[in-house]
């Protein structure tokens, strides 16, 4: 039928333009992000792209959900101003007889986003974690790069080379400088070396000398060594056992009854299920004024979309803090929200059923 292809095309042009929009300023922010975390030592440098991808994977369903929202709302709404809908109207089309060709073009993306979110979100999430776990997991003096001062994984040494190797196991001319409770103390070596003993990386030095300030009774030491060792890098623990709830599968946390596990999940299924109740609300928001300038309607139906997000992400946490259970939260809300939609489209519906009758009554 002409009146479904019309409306299929247009929104789809719209989403897509919409999409590329949003992704654009999206991976900018990102982008900038990753840079700053690179350069406060977060993560490695070589390691950004990669850590960018697995970021945009798991912001892309929610960014898939505003780009069918904004097209639905901003296809309609032209349509409005453009006086296509009083046309459509006139001939005895209804706004619900716009729900079918919408929800034929936004099942293939609100699908898209329920496979995200259920599995491709805590894949990324897990693979982000395991970069930066294994960047922290590296040995003290492979932060340390040529000519710069870096601070230790527990931040009680700062550490400064010369030289490095290219592997990152030896250095030249280096400079420590250690922290503790009670004692400050000054080491530097004409070298030092990564050594793995079990478990434990140790740095040894050569040739070289230790100052140790004592900082209650302000006594010092000196000591001249050739050959020092230095506890490195203790050996990480793994942290498969340690995963944040956002980083596991979506089947471990349905066999789980922690509250955080719990909530996460309700984050996961509550996104899915907000794109459709998202499609339906834009119908209903998209109507407007064609005599009326501007375009509020798409500004109402952006606060719409932060408030009913912002709701998504407050369900995970009143689940996760025990105050609510999954189940009914995800009724109550979402139901809701479904019943809104439903009665803003009746209310649309009667608004122009009620315009028709006026219009024929005047035209007797």
């Amino acid at each position: 039928m002409l009146f479904d292809s019309t409306l299929r095309r247009d929104l789809s042009r719209s989403f897509v333009a919409t999409l590329v929009v949003i992704l654009t300023i999206v991976l900018t922010m990102m982008l900038i992000r990753a840079l700053g975390q690179a350069a406060g030592g977060a993560v490695a440098p070589q390691d950004i792209v990669l850590l960018l991808g697995y970021t945009a994977l798991g912001h892309l369903p929610t960014m898939l959900n505003l780009s069918l929202f904004i097209a639905v709302v901003a296809t309609l709404g032209r349509m409005y101003r453009d006086s296509e809908m009083a046309v459509w109207f006139a001939s005895g089309v209804g706004l619900t007889r716009f729900v079918r060709p919408v929800l034929r073009t936004a099942w293939p993306v609100l699908l898209l986003v329920a496979l995200l979110t259920l599995f491709v979100w805590p894949w990324g999430n897990r693979n982000s974690t395991e970069l930066k776990d294994r960047y922290e997991r590296r040995s003290d003096l492979s932060r340390v790069a040529p000519g710069q001062f870096q601070t230790s994984s527990d931040g009680r040494r700062v550490f400064f080379i010369e030289r490095g190797s290219d592997e990152g196991r030896t250095g030249r001319n280096v400079f420590i400088l250690q922290s503790e409770e009670r004692s400050e103390a000054v080491t530097s070596a004409r070298s030092g070396t990564i050594e793995m003993q079990g478990d434990d990386r140790f740095l040894r030095l050569e040739a070289g000398q230790r100052n140790e300030v004592d900082r209650a009774s302000g006594e010092k030491t000196l000591a001249r060594f050739e050959t020092y060792r230095v506890l490195a890098g203790e050996r990480a623990l793994s942290s498969a056992d340690n995963l944040p709830p956002r980083a596991r599968g979506t089947t471990e946390l349905l066999l789980s009854a922690n509250p955080k596990f719990q909530g996460e999940l309700t984050w996961r299924i509550g996104l899915a299920l907000g794109g459709a109740n998202l499609v339906l609300l834009g119908v209903g928001l998209a109507a407007t004024n064609p005599r009326r300038a501007g375009n509020w309607n798409l500004l109402f139906a952006l606060l719409a979309f932060v408030v009913y997000f912002n709701l998504i992400n407050l369900s995970q946490a009143w689940v996760a803090n025990g105050r609510y259970e999954m189940g009914e939260i995800l009724l109550a809300m979402h139901g809701g929200v479904f019943a809104l939609a439903l009665a803003l489209l009746w209310w649309r519906e009667q608004g122009v059923t009620r315009g028709l009758r006026r219009r024929v009554r005047g035209a007797r």
